[in-house]
C-alpha cells in the first residue's frame, strides 16, 4: 500500500520540476547564462523536497504500525525517487 504513494510523490515532484524548466524557458528567465544558478537552486530545493516528504512518509509508516525493517525502505525509497525525479525534471 506505499507503492502508490510512491510512483505518486516521484510523478508529482519530477513534473513541478519540469514544468519550472518550462515556465524559465517561455519568460526567457532561464538560458545559458542563468543555467547553473537554476540547476543549483533545483538541486536544492530536490534535497528539502526530499527531507520533508520523506519524513512524512515515516510517519505515514509508523502511523499504519508498519515494521522498522519496511518503514526505513519505504523512507529511502521515498527520498531517492524524490530526490533523482526532480533532478531530472529539471535537466528537462
Amino acid at each position: 500500500y506505499f507503492l502508490t504513494m510512491l510512483v505518486g510523490a516521484g510523478g508529482n515532484a519530477g513534473n513541478q520540476a519540469s514544468v519550472r524548466v518550462i515556465r524559465g524557458l517561455a519568460l526567457g528567465t532561464l538560458n545559458g547564462a542563468t543555467q547553473a544558478q537554476f540547476l543549483w537552486r533545483e538541486l536544492k530545493m530536490a534535497g528539502a523536497l526530499c527531507c520533508i516528504l520523506s519524513a512524512a512518509g515515516f510517519l505515514r509508516a509508523s502511523v499504519f504500525s508498519t515494521p522498522l525493517p519496511e518503514t526505513i525502505a519505504v523512507t529511502s525509497s521515498l527520498a531517492l525517487i524524490v530526490f533523482s525525479s526532480i533532478c531530472l525534471g529539471a535537466i528537462l
